[in-house]
């Protein structure tokens, strides 16, 4: 595709024999196991196996699924995953991070399309083309699974639960693309602001994590620009909600104090 999606994959070195006592293997294979950019970390074992995988998967379907999924090392904040113009050859799902998509007009002026957390699937722009027409950079050091569309599509022919949570994916994206065209229809910033942050406490819901604190991991310009504001507008409305009690903002860090005062302001 031009420029490879993702960078050459680094295979994990086989410790030498009597490099380690039993001890201090065991406490690295914990470690190995827990940690989010280890890349040999496996579906079965991965927290967010709930999310983007079918849950009807039997074992050893998830084992045949394992078996196709490409695991690099992280990439690092502004690196790119893939480019706009890119061949198509693959999807991806976030493991650690986030993954912020994006394209451009002739004159190199971004629209932000979706900003992706842990476990969501993102690339599927190009399943319709031969080519991504969008790009996606890493928000942060993140860890994605890249899954060759090819062998994806030949897997679901005899995994037909597979087959039916991938449409599912493509449904939601479809929802996603719907739910910035409604998001963009609002008239107050507000509006706006307050649907994105119940969405994210929502997201993270879903991973089991806090719905009331959470770390945004886009700036307040990638917010602007996603929603059709200002920067200046959208650090004024976080000011906003906390003079209201609605949040507790620290830089990066939200609290959600009034979850139903913050869903009356969006009319969800």
């Amino acid at each position: 595709m031009g420029l490879s999606i993702v960078k050459p994959h680094v295979k994990p070195q086989p410790l030498q024999s009597g490099s380690l006592s039993f001890a201090s293997t065991k406490m690295t294979a914990m470690s190995n196991q827990s940690c989010p950019h280890n890349q040999a970390m496996s579906c079965g074992d991965c927290r967010m196996k709930s999310l983007c995988l079918p849950l009807a998967l039997e074992i050893e379907d998830v084992e045949k699924l394992d078996k196709i999924v490409q695991r690099g090392r992280p990439f690092q904040k502004d690196e790119y995953i893939y480019r706009s113009g890119d061949k198509f050859h693959s999807i991806f799902a976030v493991r650690s991070g986030a993954i912020k998509a994006f394209t451009a007009d002739d004159e190199g002026v971004e629209q932000v399309t979706g900003f992706y957390l842990p476990g969501e699937v993102f690339g599927m722009d190009g399943i319709a083309h031969t080519d991504h027409i969008s790009s996606a950079v890493s928000l942060e050091t993140s860890s994605v699974c890249e899954i060759p569309f090819h062998r994806l599509e030949e897997l679901s022919i005899t995994l037909p639960s597979l087959q039916r949570h991938f449409f599912k994916l493509m449904s939601q994206e479809i929802t996603n693309d719907q739910h910035l065209a409604t998001l963009l229809s609002k008239n107050s910033a507000d509006e706006r602001v307050a649907t994105l942050l119940i969405s994210i406490s929502a997201r993270n819901a879903k991973r089991n994590l806090s719905e009331q604190r959470f770390r945004l991991p886009m700036s307040r310009a990638d917010i602007g620009n996603y929603m059709g504001l200002t920067v200046e507008t959208v650090s004024r409305v976080f000011s906003r909600f906390q003079k209201q009690q609605l949040l507790q903002v620290d830089k990066k860090e939200i609290e959600i104090l009034d979850m139903d005062g913050l869903k009356e302001l969006a009319n969800i």
